[in-house]
């Protein structure tokens, strides 16, 4: 069996030392010079191992001070609804969460006409946290239509999502996604410890079940650790 060229060879010893925590997030691995050196390789074979996985994710290049392994940012499919949950688990990190707010509200002008009722009308409003290994990944702010939901204050969303227990009581045949990167507000910063400077990721999603509108929600991520893909089959 042929070996691989050389830039992969070169990839893979730093993806092992990554994984095996020799250099762990953080760390600074050797200059491109030093690993020309020890594999005897030409700068531009290392520059495209280096390269590779600075578009993967797994290094960060800082101007004058070196190559740095970064953690991976966790991501999402754009076209499709995901239990946060199970994504977590599935990249190997703990799931938890925390419910700041879990409670019947009147609809404001704005929520009325994000879940498609009357002004006034009372809807259900839940405000969670979601972590990956203790790291605040998302904050989620939903509003849910009673009609199509009505136990949904009586859960126990610590053991299981709002989006997991929607999905078994009205089964989403539409979705509607939005995306934009803001400023976060002071409240969703402390709230995902982020940085001042640190860009966040808006996801408006509306899901429908046989026709009607079950729940909006915003999703915030910190831009840093998270990102939206999308792939389209033709």
């Amino acid at each position: 069996m042929a070996k691989a060229p050389r830039f992969q060879q070169i990839k893979d010893y730093i993806v092992n030392k990554i994984e095996q925590q020799v250099w762990p997030v953080g760390a600074r691995i050797p200059t491109e010079h030093e690993l020309c050196a020890q594999f005897n390789v030409s700068r531009m074979t290392v520059n495209k191992a280096v390269r590779d996985l600075v578009n993967e994710g797994r290094l960060e290049r800082t101007p004058r001070l070196g190559t740095f392994v970064t953690q991976p940012k966790a991501e999402s499919p754009l076209m499709d609804i995901r239990n946060i949950a199970d994504e977590v688990t599935a990249r190997g990190q703990t799931y938890r969460s925390d419910i700041r707010t879990l409670k019947r509200i009147s609809a404001s002008a704005d929520v009325a006409m994000r879940l498609g009722v009357m002004l006034g009308t009372d809807v259900f409003f839940s405000e969670i946290v979601h972590y990956a290994d203790n790291v605040p990944l998302q904050l989620e702010q939903r509003w849910v239509n009673p009609a199509l939901a009505p136990d949904y204050l009586h859960q126990d969303f610590s053991q299981h999502t709002p989006n997991e227990y929607l999905s078994q009581v009205c089964p989403v045949n539409t979705i509607e996604h939005t995306v934009e990167a803001i400023i976060a507000s002071d409240s969703v910063r402390q709230a995902l410890a982020m940085k001042a400077d640190e860009p966040c990721l808006l996801l408006h999603r509306r899901t429908w079940s046989q026709q009607t509108l079950v729940s909006a929600a915003l999703l915030y991520h910190p831009g840093a650790r998270y990102k939206l893909t999308s792939r389209t089959d033709r």
